[in-house]
């Protein structure tokens, strides 16, 4: 990969600030404590050697984080040890030997290891200003709290700002893309590891010296590689659902992007019904993967422009279940298997694929029923304009109580009155001509324009009005 002119000046300014942050500690007259900063860059090294060596990632199963910022504590408390030079020496070495998984390697582990020093040897300058060496005690001398927490504090503040502003610039430098709002995202997790490099900073200076201070990496390591764990278990999940959307609408070219609107619909119903927020993933991943059946349907009954015959009819029907079988071994959706199967039920029991009443379907098939019927009525499609909100909302309330469920038709109405509805066309081709289509009547509220009738349904939703156009529900 090619880093770009401007990235590669910063690279450079970047260490050659760094080369002039820790050259003072390298001096003939420094004083600096060689002891403690062997000690803190090895110990910082040593946390990075799993990120580094592949055999030891593969025993931890791969969830070891790569790069610097798991280990924060380590450098966070060389910034309240050791003066600035010496302190911005120990993040070397670690950033120096963990592994980079882009090439070039030589350049980014340049400019890992120039500002993890910048930021620390900032960071034990403000701490060494605010008093932090003699807050923390030594020896029998108890640390001054509650005032070790200022300079604790504002180094912390200090090394997230400068990582922030140096990952910013580059990210400007290097893709002209925006950085605002980074600060704040990334102050909570600094925050969380400042308090650990306090614990072991004051650990350090106790009588038990800095063999008590390593306890405090052993639950932190812990605790870092079960977040890890998570987001690696995160990222597969997210992973499985796009590859699956993603064969649906190239199979379905009709659809393009619907999926990801009904998910979209489906958390707004659900978090208008106070469903609790581990549900609403569930409740989206639901809205998503509803029409996941269609996989099994024969691309030329998708894409068939006429009515339907009966017997294609009956093939369309079956999509709920092949989508329930498609995902009944993936554990982690949930209640949203069950909401695959039963979306087309109806609440007077003519839906399909089991003809299930009223409360006998699942409460999430009920919320995705809605959200599938509402954006079918509002996408811009290639063969058609979108309805009005208004008129959608007022399909969807004169089918309430035989085709949906009341409840998820008002909390979609409330939800919808909160924070409006943006659609956008949904497939490769173009919009018809104005002239194929009647001109708009007025403004819908959330940005969908008013049109005339819909020309056809949705394959994969509507309310009886659309099924009765062509016959696909």
């Amino acid at each position: 990969m090619v880093i770009p002119r401007a990235a590669r000046v910063h690279v450079g300014c970047a260490a050659l600030g760094a080369a002039a942050c820790v050259l003072p500690a390298l001096g003939p007259g420094a004083r600096t404590p060689w002891s403690a900063v062997a000690l803190l860059a090895v110990l910082y090294a040593g946390c990075e050697l799993p990120a580094r060596c592949r055999l030891l990632g593969r025993a931890l199963g791969g969830a070891v984080p790569t790069g610097s910022g798991p280990f924060f504590p380590v450098l966070l408390a060389a910034a309240l040890l050791l003066p600035p030079s010496a302190a911005a020496l120990t993040a070397l070495p670690g950033a120096l030997l963990a592994r980079v998984e882009q090439r070039p390697a030589g350049p980014r582990r340049v400019w890992r290891a120039s500002r993890l020093a910048l930021a620390v040897g900032a960071a034990a300058l403000v701490a060494r200003l605010l008093g932090a060496d003699a807050a923390l005690g030594r020896g029998t001398h108890a640390p001054d709290f509650p005032y070790t927490l200022v300079p604790a504090g504002a180094s912390v503040l200090t090394f997230c700002l400068v990582l922030t502003v140096l990952d910013g610039a580059m990210r400007v430098a290097a893709t002209r893309g925006a950085w605002q709002g980074q600060y704040g995202r990334a102050l909570a997790p600094h925050a969380v590891h400042g308090l650990a490099g306090l614990m072991m900073a004051v650990l350090w200076r106790s009588t038990y010296g800095p063999v008590a201070a390593l306890f405090v990496l052993l639950p932190m390591y812990l605790s870092c590689w079960v977040f890890a764990q998570y987001h690696r278990e995160r990222a597969a999940h997210q992973a499985t659902i796009r590859a699956l959307v993603q064969a649906v609408d190239i199979k379905d070219r009709y659809t393009r992007g619907h999926s990801e609107r009904v998910g979209r619909a489906s958390v707004l119903i659900a978090r208008e019904l106070g469903m609790a927020e581990e549900r609403l993933e569930v409740v989206r991943f639901a809205g998503i993967l509803h029409d996941v059946g269609k996989l099994g349907v024969p691309t030329r009954v998708l894409r068939k422009d006429g009515p339907l015959t009966p017997e294609e009819r009956r093939v369309i029907e079956l999509h709920p279940e092949y989508g329930h079988e498609m995902v009944r071994g993936i554990g982690f959706l949930g209640e949203a298997r069950a909401a695959i199967l039963h979306h087309h039920e109806r609440m007077d029991g003519s839906g399909y694929p089991y003809g299930l009443r009223g409360g006998q379907i699942p409460e999430f098939a009920r919320v995705v029923a809605v959200a599938d019927a509402f954006d079918a009525m509002t996408s811009t499609r290639s063969y058609s304009r979108a309805r009005p909100v208004e008129t959608a909302m007022a399909e969807l309330e004169r089918c309430a109580g035989s085709q949906f469920d009341p409840r998820m038709v008002h909390a979609l109405t409330r939800a919808l009155d909160r924070h409006g509805w943006q659609t956008a066309v949904t497939a490769d081709e173009t919009v018809p001509p104005a002239e194929n289509v009647p001109p708009p009547k007025s403004a819908a509220p959330g940005g969908t324009r008013a049109a005339g009738p819909v020309p056809r349904p949705a394959s994969g939703g509507g309310s009886e009005a659309l099924a009765r156009r062509r016959g696909r529900r």
